[in-house]
């Protein structure tokens, strides 16, 4: 049996979370470890930062990423796709939301407009096709829990005509 070192790294705010272990070539994986990020190698925070300016487009390619953290690209394309930024403020505030709708004209629209007045941000929408004339949608959303709370959610979301049900089937 044939055994390689694997390592992926999850970054958020002072502290680190990496997943490693041995991996056979079947693939089985290892164990999450819990890490200061003050211990790592400096090139993984270098790393991270190239990955952030080649995604927000502030450089064209990742070699010009790379000279601006000051990395070789050998070194970036090693690490690239096994370090990643973890916004644990966020983690913390996606609720998914299940709701059973009328076949009607406006009913999602009407939901999303009432999620912006609520300072949410939409991250997904899944909605099946009607049956019996009602169709479910699962949406996940991000907010502020120090602004609004699940039950105040479900609410302000039963009170939209076309609105027949609605679960908060995750989330705090």
């Amino acid at each position: 049996m044939t055994f390689c070192r694997k390592y992926v790294i999850f970054v958020f705010g002072l502290n680190t979370l990496v997943r490693w272990g041995w991996t056979d070539l079947a693939g089985k994986d290892g164990k999450l470890v819990i890490v200061s990020s003050e211990v790592l190698p400096d090139i993984i925070s270098k790393v991270l930062s190239a990955k952030q300016l080649r995604a927000r487009g502030e450089v064209p390619t990742s070699a010009e990423a790379c000279r601006a953290v000051g990395i070789s690209r050998s070194a970036y394309y090693k690490y690239k796709d096994s370090v990643f930024n973890y916004e644990e403020q966020f983690t913390n505030n996606i609720v998914s939301v299940y709701c059973l709708l009328r076949d009607e004209k406006g009913v999602l629209s009407s939901i999303i407009s009432k999620l912006y007045e609520l300072n949410t941000n939409i991250l997904t929408i899944n909605q099946n096709i009607p049956i019996d004339s009602v169709a479910t949608v699962t949406i996940s959303i991000r907010f502020d829990h120090e602004i609004q709370n699940t039950a105040t959610l479900k609410r302000e979301l039963l009170k939209l005509d076309g609105v027949v049900d609605v679960k908060i089937i995750s989330g705090e």
